[in-house]
């Protein structure tokens, strides 16, 4: 009997890369539930080719298009998860870009044995939701992000108490040689040649600023239950190794790969059991000579000085992550220059009134969107009144 995959985000760079993977094994699994935003033509094309039990599209305008093109199909169009009676799947890829994907994930928990998680913005925001509905649907959570996936295999066979450090990589992104002056004058098309990986527009800008590290710490901690204190950043540009486990012991070990998603995803989704050739044609090159690994230069990464504030309060990492999402999208629509991104960001951190929403212990979804919202109202405020 074939396995059933749900992915929600399939049109973006991790749910297509997981239906060229299961499209090479589609003798093992079957689509059950596929789930998109606007893209209307690769929404048509991912139909036609692979043939879903439901697709889901966010955008209500596409939604209209797609129901229409595809009202006598054996394919059932939905706008929402909204009371949405569903089989459970196997195995869901959450991939759904930032918090817009929180409510699906945990809507899905609910539908699904395994959750492969992608989403760094549903973990920072709502893990405790996340997690708690995990728990109650008896459903596996495992993170695929090369760093946490990392982090994750390293911590199979080792207790906290057993650990001095963990240590998340960083490739530095396309800015890492730049000077500050030179900082100044990036625009987006610049933030978006990232050296080593091929990713979407917000965690390619992430990675210019250094953000999405910031981000992946505050996951880390939610994901493992690892004190920030023991979580550390090195950048490393062959971005090879992902994640390096220090243990009091004086053993250090850390897990080395090439730079593509299929082989987190893979190893997740067949648990281990892969030979990752069949999806990646590996080249033989020796490269652990070049294993190279630096501190973290303020000068160019300025926001690294935020590090130990992403805890300051319940709600801090909801308001991180809301105004880096605003500060991102008008980077990208050209509306701010780079290095204004970490300025507003402590502008925040600094207004009059983040701490009445900071100290927020968000329980649901509606107290969560509380905070966000303020976030993103203000962050657009600043934005207007600062001075370039």
């Amino acid at each position: 009997m074939k396995k059933t995959i749900s992915i929600l985000g399939s049109t973006g760079s991790i749910g297509k890369t997981t239906l060229n993977i299961i499209e090479k094994k589609n003798k093992i699994f079957s689509i059950y539930l596929l789930s998109a935003n606007k893209n209307v033509n690769l929404i048509s094309s991912q139909i036609k080719k692979y043939k879903p039990k439901i697709f889901i599209v966010n955008d209500f305008l596409s939604y209209t298009k797609i129901k229409k093109k595809f009202k006598n199909k054996k394919t059932k169009i939905f706008n929402t998860f909204e009371n949405l009676k569903l089989k459970k799947s196997d195995i869901t890829i959450c991939a759904i870009p930032g918090i817009q994907g929180l409510e699906p994930t945990i809507h899905i928990t609910k539908f699904s044995k395994k959750v492969l998680l992608a989403n760094k913005e549903s973990v920072i925001c709502g893990w405790n939701l996340i997690k708690k509905n995990s728990l109650k649907n008896k459903t596996k959570i495992i993170p695929i992000d090369s760093e946490h996936f990392s982090i994750f295999k390293l911590l199979e066979k080792h207790k906290l108490k057993e650990i001095r450090k963990i240590y998340i990589t960083a490739s530095g992104g396309p800015f890492l040689k730049l000077s500050k002056k030179q900082l100044s004058k990036v625009t987006p098309k610049d933030a978006l040649k990232h050296p080593k990986w091929k990713m979407g527009k917000k965690i390619s800008v992430d990675s210019a600023t250094l953000m999405n590290k910031m981000l992946e710490l505050i996951e880390a901690q939610k994901l493992f239950n690892i004190p920030i204190n023991k979580l550390e950043i090195l950048i490393h540009p062959d971005s090879l190794v992902h994640a390096i486990l220090e243990l009091k012991n004086g053993l250090t070990k850390f897990i080395y790969h090439k730079t593509s998603m299929i082989i987190p995803l893979a190893n997740a989704i067949f648990d281990d059991n892969v030979d990752i050739n069949e999806f990646l044609n590996l080249k033989k090159e020796k490269e652990f000579k070049d294993l190279n690994f630096k501190k973290i230069n303020t000068d160019i990464f300025p926001i690294f000085k935020i590090k130990n504030r992403l805890n300051e309060y319940p709600s801090t990492s909801v308001i991180i992550n809301a105004s880096n999402e605003i500060l991102v999208d008008q980077f990208l629509y050209k509306n701010l220059p780079f290095l204004a991104i970490n300025k507003i960001i402590l502008a925040i951190l600094k207004d009059r009134n983040y701490k009445n929403y900071a100290i927020k212990k968000p329980n649901n979804l509606k107290q969560i969107n509380v905070v966000d919202k303020w976030a993103r109202n203000t962050t657009l405020k600043k934005i207007k009144s600062y001075a370039f």
